[in-house]
């Protein structure tokens, strides 16, 4: 089975930039969300020579932007308050997801969005968080047993 090849980064960006912008000004406001925006495609731009295909590129930046917009949430001030801004976009798909996964750990919240909000199978969550596909799927489950629990209690 042939791989996808990589795209230049140019186009990569061109075709993920308001993805990537979009999912950070829900998660960090607007103003926050354009520091946060270059952080992603700086990490993006580190790691892209060590691709090994091109597949699964938009479920793998929007991992990196996750990572990156919960890292500017640790980092802010306990009493800096999220601005909480209307955007025009349409919701994506795991938008649902985001009040039941809040509370999981990075791995294990783009393990269950990528999976209920992508709809990827496990070897496709696998190449987006660099693991096995057991990996992926156990960070799955733990995951929804963990909204599960909290639901229930």
């Amino acid at each position: 089975m042939a791989t996808m090849a990589i795209p230049p980064f140019e186009r990569f960006y061109e075709e993920h930039r308001a993805a990537v912008l979009q999912l950070l000004r829900r998660r960090l406001g607007v103003q926050r969300a354009e520091d946060a925006f270059q952080e992603t495609f700086l990490r993006a731009l580190r790691a892209y020579d060590r691709l090994d295909h091109g597949e699964h590129l938009r479920a793998w930046v929007l991992t990196i932007a996750q990572n990156v917009a919960l890292d500017a949430v640790r980092r802010a001030r306990p009493t800096d308050e999220l601005v909480e801004t209307a955007v025009d976009d349409a919701s994506p798909a795991y938008a649902e997801l985001a009040d039941l996964t809040a509370e999981l750990g990075p791995k294990e919240r783009a393990a269950v969005v990528l999976r209920y909000g992508y709809d990827l199978s496990y070897e496709q969550i696998a190449a987006a968080l660099d693991s096995s596909p057991d990996a992926a799927r156990q960070a799955t489950s733990t995951g929804v047993r963990r909204i599960r629990r909290r639901i229930a209690s």
